[in-house]
């Protein structure tokens, strides 16, 4: 699955992993996050994220 970058702070969403604190589970793709997630670390909005891209 891919992750997803949040241009912002960097955060990493790595659907392996989820956002338990969000009550997002481990195995969830970013697709499939509600569109009112926003990243845990500073608030940007779901739909403002990035794909990663691992290099």
């Amino acid at each position: 699955m891919q992750k997803y970058q949040c241009p912002a702070c960097d955060y990493i969403y790595n659907p392996a992993i989820g956002d338990p604190d969000s009550g997002i589970a481990p195995g969830t793709a970013f697709e499939d996050i509600p569109d009112d997630w926003v990243c845990p670390d500073c608030g940007l909005a779901k739909a403002d994220f990035e794909i990663y891209n691992e290099e």
